[in-house]
């Protein structure tokens, strides 16, 4: 069994507590081996696709199993032949506690829990395979990628749209036991509601109008290797039960088959939403997100850490493949960079520099290659300073002679600092929009009747 939890123990220290366990067993054909479970789900039985296989011949092939649940630790008899027992008495399912002796059949195995804290420490590297970042918080993540990447725990990885999560999918996957594997992508928010559950799980000919062929689901494909859901949060709630089932049996049955397939698949899975609350709003299942938040990872936005701009923008220029030559950005544009909000995070500073490489002259991004929108972002945050900076010299001009603006009023100065400021912004807002009040309105987000009164107070005229 495998729970993760992330806890702040300090503002300098995080730390990961993996819970897993180690079954022992006493006495049976498998006496002295003993197996490290690290999965939500561990299957004991004679079937050789479990993750305890026993070849006692009094073991049912799908015996029993223990799953990781909100309340605790669960043994669960699977309808066994020849039943399961905690000491004399027959069990259905019960809680397990350290050191817990139970038999299937003649075979008798010892639970042991052996938990494991780890310090969550920044990662020395400023990339971990295509993510890229020297910022504390990707270093975080970087650090938690490099412990539990080896493992096969169920991972959730949280973020806005444009923070790298497929990237970081794919860096879990790299980094398995199952990089050998295959890696397959499905997009829970792409695919039409009539057919999510035909490609999760295929579905056998004329199983449905149009099912020509039998086709493999998606679970199929990525077996023995990772399956990466992006967007989970999306996926209807009708299915999330058989979502839920594949998760703990590990077993898939097309649409139209009476029989189900084993499957050998690590989970990672992908949402821009908070699913807590979409758990508490009746939108998912909380028995679901249970089994996919193991490992629960958060990407920061780049708003969060603009300091790694230069090292991703070198990246990406790096491996624009229409580059020729472009290595670095001007001044000017690293200015608009710093200060832009960047809504669409990675992925929209990606699509600005591919766009900005074939209107680039020489080596460097410059401002006329850039999208209108932040040009124009630019001049706003010029303006905006601008109209600063006299505020600030009118403060200082008047203060340098003999004290006379902090002899005043306080009220008298405040109003004679916020009239500069306002005749200032308003200049330079009708020049950026050629005198058009209402398209300068807009982008100061105020009433076009404000922007009028203001023009009259201060005796601006509209541009001829």
């Amino acid at each position: 069994m495998a729970e993760v939890t992330t806890t702040i123990v300090s503002p300098n220290r995080r730390q990961i507590h993996i819970r897993r366990a180690r079954l022992a067993c006493e006495s049976g054909n498998e006496s002295g081996q003993s197996w490290m479970v690290d999965h939500d789900v561990v299957q004991i039985g004679a079937l050789k696709s479990g993750d305890v296989v026993l070849t006692d011949p009094t073991v049912s092939r799908r015996h029993a199993e223990i799953l990781r649940t909100p309340s605790g630790i669960l043994l669960r008899d699977l309808g066994s032949t020849n039943g399961t027992f905690v000491g004399p008495v027959k069990i259905k399912e019960v809680f397990l506690v350290p050191e817990t002796r139970f038999r299937c059949g003649r075979t008798e195995l010892v639970f042991t829990p052996e938990d494991e804290v780890i310090d969550v420490t920044p990662s020395v590297l400023d990339h971990f395979e295509g993510l890229v970042g020297s910022s504390i918080a990707m270093r975080e993540v970087f650090g938690i990628l490099e412990r539990i990447a080896p493992t096969d725990l169920t991972v959730l990885i949280a973020g806005e749209t444009g923070t790298g999560k497929e990237l970081a999918s794919r860096a879990v996957h790299a980094r398995s036991r199952r990089s050998r594997g295959p890696f397959v992508v499905f997009d829970c928010g792409a695919a039409p509601d009539n057919l999510i559950e035909s490609e999760l799980f295929g579905h056998n000919r004329g199983a449905f109008t149009g099912a020509v062929d039998a086709r493999p689901g998606v679970f199929e494909l990525a077996d023995g290797g990772t399956i990466f859901l992006d967007e989970v949060g999306e996926l209807p709630l009708e299915l999330q039960p058989k979502l839920l089932r594949v998760l703990e049996q590990r077993e898939v049955r097309r649409i139209g088959a009476s029989v189900t397939k084993s499957v050998d698949v690590r989970i990672v899975c992908a949402t821009n939403r908070t699913l807590r609350e979409e758990v508490d709003a009746g939108r998912f299942r909380d028995d679901l997100y249970y089994r996919l938040a193991v490992v629960e990872l958060n990407l920061p936005p780049l708003r969060s850490r603009i300091s790694d701009l230069p090292l991703l923008c070198e990246h990406l220029l790096g491996r624009a493949d229409h580059n020729h030559g472009v290595i670095e950005l001007s001044d000017q544009v690293q200015a608009i960079f710093q200060a832009y909000h960047w809504p669409g995070n990675v992925r929209e500073l990606n699509n600005v520099l591919e766009r900005a490489i074939p209107f680039s002259e020489g080596d460097r991004v410059t401002i006329d290659a850039l999208p209108q929108a932040l040009r124009a972002a630019g001049k706003t945050r010029r303006i905006q300073a601008k109209a600063l900076g006299t505020l600030s010299a009118q403060v200082a001009a008047a203060t340098d002679r003999g004290g006379q603006f902090a002899e005043r009023p306080f009220k008298d100065a405040k109003d004679q600092i916020i009239e500069a400021f306002e005749r200032e912004y308003l200049l330079d807002l009708l020049e950026r929009h050629q005198g058009n009040v209402s398209k300068a309105a807009r982008a100061a987000d105020m009433d076009r009747k404000s922007i009028t009164r203001l023009m009259k107070k201060h005796g601006i005229g509209r541009p001829s």
